[in-house]
């Protein structure tokens, strides 16, 4: 585990462990001395062994990062803790730290076998030095071992519990992130929309309305008429106002349709779309861009309803010029449904359901048409009539 990782409690336990086993190492080597043993001065020479390279593996990063590293220093650790405990029955008591060091640095295939050869080791040294044979004998390195055991493998369960639950959490923020910028994102392609329906609606056919007036006063008027310089100058100045609105339009139009036409639009949107084809039929003509968006939104909602819920394999999309309309038709061969049960207000979450279509063509003054049975597949046509000015166009 990287020590940059450690929260205060795990370091305070750390620290804990060096304290623990130079402790043990202290003790035994005193009570050798204390003893006057016979080998005691090779009894604090193995404590000094096993000290040192056990301060040298804490100091060493490589044994938290390597397992390669781990093994070979918990081998020499354990060769020299043996040595120790071949000389002192004292040394058994470093079988306790060693079995925390074993269980968090080697893999539980590895450690758990380790640990047992170590409490084997721990009683063998104990019986060889003389130890009574009684149960507690076993039952003391053993049990030290279940609770090492337990212990650590809890706080790993804990640990990986833990970091499954940061990942979710740092999911679910960036998700939300996410979220908010797709809604900031649609609600600014909504407001787009709607300026430019509304600049059409009302601006854009007010001065078209007005030029046409300005005209058609004009011819009424003699030519030397000093009006008619005048008039003349206010058409012009509407026809350049219209000309502005109409650009403030365009650059309200929706990304798909800024790439080009309502054609391409609806060809892109169709090789995204597995299954569908396009096609266009009589001669296109250019529309306003609140007939091209509504007839893209209303090929966007009829193409997501294929997909998510009449789990259809072919879809049909057709844009048809005539002289005084333009159609749309989306045709699959779905599941279908019963167009009876739809509900007839637009979705309350603004979703362009069925309803919604209906909505968006009857504002242009189109007609919206379902067809559809249950097993039958679905047809969904709209047709907006064509302004003036593009059938004149035509």
């Amino acid at each position: 585990m990287d020590p940059r990782s450690l929260t205060p409690a795990l370091r305070a336990l750390r620290v804990c462990l060096h304290l623990l086993m130079a402790g043990l190492l202290a003790l035994a080597a005193a009570k050798a001395l204390a003893d006057h043993a016979a080998n005691a001065p090779a009894v604090v020479a193995a404590a000094a062994v096993v000290g040192g390279i056990y301060a040298l593996g804490a100091a060493w990063p490589s044994v938290r990062t390597s397992r390669t590293a781990a093994a070979l220093w918990l081998g020499a650790l354990g060769a020299a803790w043996l040595v120790l405990l071949a000389l002192s029955p004292d040394g058994l008591w470093i079988a306790f730290p060693l079995y925390f060091l074993q269980l968090h640095l080697l893999p539980v295939r590895w450690s758990l076998p380790v640990v047992a050869a170590t409490a084997g080791a721990a009683i063998a040294g104990y019986l060889g030095h003389g130890g009574p044979l009684n149960p507690g004998a076993f039952i003391g390195p053993l049990l030290g071992a279940a609770v090492a055991v337990a212990t650590v493998l809890g706080y790993q369960a804990l640990y990986r519990e833990s970091e499954r639950r940061r990942r979710l959490i740092e999911e679910l923020i960036a998700t939300r992130a996410e979220l908010a910028a797709a809604e900031r994102t649609a609600g600014t392609l909504a407001e787009r929309e709607r300026l430019a329906r509304e600049i059409h609606d009302t601006l854009a056919q007010g001065l078209s309305s007005i030029q046409l007036l300005l005209r058609a006063a004009g011819r009424t008027l003699p030519a030397d008429t000093p009006a008619a310089a005048h008039i003349e100058q206010a058409r012009q100045a509407a026809q350049d106002n219209l000309a502005e609105a109409r650009r403030f339009v365009r650059e309200l139009t929706p990304p798909d349709l800024e790439q080009g036409s309502l054609a391409g639009a609806l060809e892109r949107l169709s090789a995204r779309t597995p299954g569908s084809r396009f096609s266009v039929s009589g001669t296109p003509v250019a529309l306003p861009t609140p007939y091209e968006v509504a007839l893209l939104r209303i090929a966007q909602s009829a193409l997501s309803n294929t997909v998510l819920h009449a789990g259809a394999g072919r879809a049909e999309i057709t844009l048809s010029y005539m002289d005084t309309a333009v159609a749309l038709d989306v045709v699959d061969d779905g599941r279908g449904f019963d167009p009876s049960c739809t509900p007839a207000a637009p979705a309350a979450d603004g979703g362009f359901g069925l309803p919604a279509m209906r909505s968006r063509a009857a504002s242009l003054g189109g007609t919206f048409t379902v067809e559809s049975a249950p097993g039958e597949g679905t047809a969904v046509a709209v047709t907006l009539p064509l302004p003036a000015t593009e059938r004149a166009a035509s």
